[in-house]
């Protein structure tokens, strides 16, 4: 049978990566659960054979339930019936199936009835989803909701919602209206506290809600009134039973045609606080946000090995002038260059996952002891490198993923223009990653931070350069160095001019840059751990430095006098 875990050796690699010893012991407390809970792990290898056995599960039923029903789901799409939205057929399947194998909130503490999951184990279930239905990925990955629960929910909110999730509970992050799109500050549903009975009531409109009907929805509301910005909002936790919410509509989409997008009106909804208000945005919003990028690059990498495997066997089977059109150069070069790009940024995805993993462990560990001042360290270093990593990732990851789906839908000519064949469906799936979670323009402010405080910088000098290398790979690092060096060079000449709207108008040349020189060193790595992927390691090198020397060209030859032009010279 097909397994989409076992047919990608990939995954097993990352998974097997030196630093998972730190983030298992880490999450296991140091096995502290083995006497008392009996599916909870021994040692390391007993958990890495955890997480292996547990993905092959994944792999399975994505290959053999999700992935059968994706062209069904996607014709069919869900529905709105008496103010409840029914999922199309294909994907109340395949989540009873996953729910069956106890994969919903398998990142959650065993108390609550999850695996325990680190994130990097996790993030790969996502990215397998991903692969069988983009669509369906969205509805497995809001268990994200539960992670946000556990960290910032008081212990009661953490016991009614949270044991929910392994019996199958859905959920929703009901964030943005009509008028707060990228602007979040701008949220005007208004929560209002009644101190009779101890309970808080929603009121206004959520428009663009992935899952809208979940059963446990978190709300971002305005509770301080008088209030314009992001410290007056609050965020709550809306359980399905109360029936006060009504559906105004599904969106009819371009893609992801499974997944129910929703616009929502709450009429005295009642709701509970998480954690404390005010800090709904800048705190808690702001850490869901970071997960939620995570997984739309997981789901862009997932996307983009689906388009990869439609263009590739197309290739072999179609023949053309007597022979299969993988042989002809144009042909070969467009899916050699999805490989890359799908390495590159798997790797770029399992590193900032590790990083996420680290510090988000720290940050439990510190709410049961006080940490080290050696752990304190770490859980800082690794905080700073995943906030300015993963929107970068996030940028990365959607616009490859766009890229592949375009050429692999352009490798079936014609015929990937119809419905034919899954590609055209894929094709539309892709287009929304680098919109929702934030578009790839705002990525790109998120990510300039990690060029004007050094951080890119310092992480390529401190952990990628002065790893050693095998002699036979000593010739792929003066490119980089030389990257580095060019980066450097233009990141401090746009910084210093002291003008920001010349640093807003270089800031996506600038993050690519620093993106392309990070995956370059991240598939050194991977070619020093295993020689299969030296070949990829050269050929990326090689095509992110020809695409670093065209943006440092362009900062180069650009006059900062020019920017007046470029704004309003527009000949409409």
């Amino acid at each position: 049978m097909a397994n989409f875990y076992n047919d990608n050796s990939d995954l097993r690699f990352h998974l097997g990566h030196p630093l998972m010893k730190k983030i298992v012991k880490l999450k296991e407390r140091d096995f502290a659960e083995k006497e008392s809970c009996d599916y909870a792990f021994l040692d390391y290898e007993d958990a890495m054979d955890g997480y292996d056995k547990v993905l092959e599960i994944v792999g399975d039923i994505c290959a053999n339930v999700i992935a059968p029903n994706a062209e069904s789901v996607d014709a069919e799409g869900p529905s709105l019936v008496d103010n409840e939205v029914k999922y199309a057929r294909g994907t109340a399947e395949n989540h009873e199936a996953l729910t069956r194998a106890g994969l919903i909130g398998m990142s959650l503490p065993r108390k609550y009835g999850g695996l325990n999951f680190p994130m990097v184990p996790y993030v790969m279930a996502a990215e397998i989803v991903s692969r069988a239905d983009a669509g369906f990925a969205n509805i497995w990955g809001l268990q994200d909701c539960a992670e946000t629960i556990h960290e910032f929910g008081s212990e009661e909110l953490r016991d009614e919602f949270l044991p929910r999730f392994n019996k199958g509970a859905t959920a929703a992050m009901d964030l943005t209206e009509p008028d707060a799109g990228s602007d979040l500050q701008a949220v005007q549903l208004k929560a209002t506290y009644n101190q009779k009975n101890d309970t808080w009531y929603l009121n206004g409109v959520k428009r663009f809600i992935t899952n809208g009907d979940a059963d446990v929805s978190l709300v971002l509301a305005r509770s301080e009134e008088g209030t314009t910005d992001g410290r007056g909002l609050s965020l709550y936790v809306y359980d399905r039973k109360e029936k006060a919410v009504t559906i105004r509509r599904i969106e009819n989409k371009l893609g992801i045609k499974g997944s129910p997008t929703c616009e929502l009106v709450f009429r005295n909804a009642p709701a509970k606080l998480v954690g404390h208000r005010k800090f709904g945005l800048i705190k808690y919003v702001m850490a869901l946000m970071n997960s939620a990028r995570l997984g739309v690059a997981a789901q862009s990498v997932g996307i983009s090995e689906a388009a990869y495997r439609e263009a590739l066997k197309y290739a072999e089977e179609r023949t053309q002038f007597g022979r299969p059109i993988i042989q002809f150069p144009a042909v070969y070069e467009m899916i050699r260059l999805m490989e890359l790009r799908i390495r590159s940024m798997r790797s770029f995805l399992y590193e900032t996952a590790r990083f996420v993993d680290i510090y988000k462990n720290y940050n439990a560990i510190s709410e049961e002891r006080k940490l080290e001042a050696d752990e304190r360290a770490e859980q800082k270093k690794y905080q700073r490198l995943s906030d300015v990593y993963t929107p970068l990732l996030k940028l990365v990851s959607s616009e490859y993923s766009n890229m592949i789906a375009y050429d692999a839908l352009q490798v079936h000519g014609g015929a990937g223009f119809m419905k034919d064949f899954p590609v055209e469906r894929i094709y539309r799936d892709a287009r929304i990653t680098s919109i929702y979670e934030g578009t790839s323009q705002l990525q790109v402010v998120a990510a300039i931070r990690g060029v004007t405080s050094g951080i890119y910088l310092s992480a390529i000098r401190d952990m990628y350069e002065k790893e050693t290398l095998k002699p036979e790979l000593e010739y792929l690092k003066p490119p980089l160095e030389e990257m580095t060096a060019e980066f450097e060079k233009y990141a401090a000449h746009v910084t210093e001019a002291n003008d920001g709207e010349y640093l807003d108008f270089h800031a996506r040349r600038l993050v690519e840059m620093a993106g392309n020189i990070i995956m370059g060193y991240l598939l050194l790595r991977d070619a020093r751990m295993d020689d299969k992927y030296q070949q990829a390691a050269s050929a990326f090198i090689d095509i992110a430095r020809a695409a670093n020397l065209e943006k440092a060209e362009y900062i180069r030859r650009f006059n900062i006098k020019d920017l007046g032009l470029l704004k309003y010279n527009f000949d409409i």
